[in-house]
């Protein structure tokens, strides 16, 4: 409940304590994030209690047996210890391409990793990363307009904070959402605006839904800023065609949105019939009025990908279109984090400009990459096999992401018995599988879904040698928790 200024003053201080939860922030309180929310919670008891869990709640490649690309390593363990370039041992130890690129990155940090970059990032790498943007797109990138942040959930919040001034504001989001969207704009005091995507058409954009989502949230008061929108998506897994970006940019014109476009699994691709195509490309390649007018923001990570470098903080956002002002303001407002962790921004250089040519440094690092995608392939049309395998269970192929996102269809035995345990049917279903297995999803109600329908969210991340015993664990369950609740 909002207050207002004729309210009583909020005491400063509760059992003394003036950091009570009781007088905490509104927002805070108000703010959920469903991935590591009550099911990664209880899935850490079990853990602290000897009990064996798998983590396929949250894309963190690496936890689950994805091996850092051998190349990159190297090149961050010559950057973090420098003394090493210069060891007698040093080329026995690290091929020769690697050492260039740490001195190379060494240099545009100013001979110091421990030292502060400019706040928006070093600038060799920010021109790195419009060079990766230019050969990805046909069309020019400006360094100026780069940004390296920690993580693109960073990025997302910087637009975010800027976009929402009061809680007349809204930002559109596709339902399913990835949840730093709904928690981000709790926390800036905005209003989350849905529109739902179609699961029976793949989970693709319905533009009259997003038109009656605009017309619905305008009557009610909602002073719409940003459309955001995830390709390819999380949680849902589909790939966007350039037809539908065309219409979302045209839609973005018409309605005067900004368009946040959340590309960060673009190198996650499984399927040859739709391509990642990035936003801009498309922005671009339709000309004017759209080609120079609609504003865009759009981020990338290292956390992703073939790289899956998820802690190590790396990412980036470019603006297009945005005023030159507020540009300037949202250099000020990256200044008050005084610049991006210089390890991330590194990452993101090995990420835009990997080795190329024919040195076994670049060949070991081709395979290393395209062997990981090609197992990530299998691994996608694994998971939506097994789950197309279940009675009562269905699911669209994950034509990218890391995610499958079935739909479960429960019995109405099982539904009431999640009624009576104060849960959501899915929830309840999650909460099952869990203990039965230790296998830890996030159930559809935390990226919001069409009410009356239930799915989960699991990754396609488990490595191969152990995805079948994973989906036999989930078929197990399955079989037994639908028996269960038959009606």
């Amino acid at each position: 409940m909002s207050r207002s200024a004729h309210d009583s003053p909020r005491p400063a201080s509760k059992e003394g304590k003036a950091m009570h939860p009781d007088l905490l922030n509104d927002n805070i309180l108000k703010t959920q994030y469903a991935v590591r929310g009550e099911l990664y919670t209880r899935a850490q008891e079990l853990a602290k209690s000897g009990g064996e869990v798998i983590y396929t709640n949250i894309g963190n490649p690496q936890q689950l047996g994805q091996e850092p690309l051998v190349f990159n390593r190297q090149v961050l363990a010559l950057l973090l210890a420098p003394f090493l370039l210069d060891h007698p041992s040093a080329s026995a130890l690290f091929p020769r391409e690697a050492i260039d690129r740490a001195r190379e990155l060494l240099a545009a940090f100013g001979g110091r990793m421990g030292a502060y970059s400019d706040a928006r990032g070093a600038p060799a790498i920010r021109q790195q990363v419009a060079a990766f943007i230019e050969a990805r797109d046909g069309q020019p990138a400006n360094p100026e307009d780069i940004y390296l942040t920690d993580g693109a959930s960073v990025g997302v919040k910087y637009a975010l904070n800027a976009l929402i001034r009061d809680g007349n504001d809204g930002i559109l989001c596709p339902i399913p959402q990835y949840p730093l969207y709904s928690a981000a704009i709790q926390l800036f005091g905005g209003k989350l605006v849905p529109y739902y995507l179609e699961e029976d058409a793949g989970w693709d954009l319905n533009l009259e839904a997003l038109r009656g989502a605009v017309k619905k949230a305008r009557a009610e008061g909602t002073v719409l800023r940003a459309l955001a929108f995830i390709n390819p998506g999380n949680p849902t897994g589909q790939v966007l065609t350039r037809e539908t970006l065309r219409e979302l940019i045209a839609f973005a014109h018409d309605e005067g949105l900004v368009l946040l476009a959340d590309e960060v699994y673009q190198p996650n691709i499984y399927q040859d019939e739709k391509p990642f195509v990035s936003a801009k490309r498309v922005l671009r390649e339709m000309g004017e009025p759209w080609a120079s007018s609609v504003e865009l923001a759009s981020f990338h990570t290292v956390s992703k990908g073939m790289l899956g470098e998820c802690g190590l903080r790396g990412g980036y956002v470019e603006w297009v279109n945005i005023h030159p002002g507020a540009q300037a303001e949202l250099y000020k407002v990256a200044s008050v984090n005084l610049c991006p962790n210089t390890v991330g921004q590194a990452t993101v250089s090995l990420m835009v400009a990997p080795p190329t040519g024919d040195s076994e440094a670049a060949r070991q690092y081709a395979k290393q990459y395209e062997d990981s995608l090609a197992s990530l392939r299998r691994r996608a049309h694994i998971m939506t096999d097994a789950f197309n395998g279940l009675e009562g269970a269905s699911c669209n192929f994950t034509e990218g992401a890391m995610y499958s996102f079935p739909r479960l269809h429960l019995p109405a035995k099982a539904i009431q018995a999640a009624k009576e345990a104060g849960k959501d049917p899915d929830t309840f279903y999650c909460l099952a599988l869990l203990a039965d297995t230790g296998i830890v999803t996030v159930p559809g109600s935390g990226f919001g879904q069409v009410e009356g329908t239930f799915h989960l969210r699991t990754t396609i991340l488990p490595q191969e040698d152990v995805m079948h015993e994973f989906v036999d664990k989930l078929r197990t369950f399955h079989k037994s928790f639908m028996a269960k609740y038959k009606d």
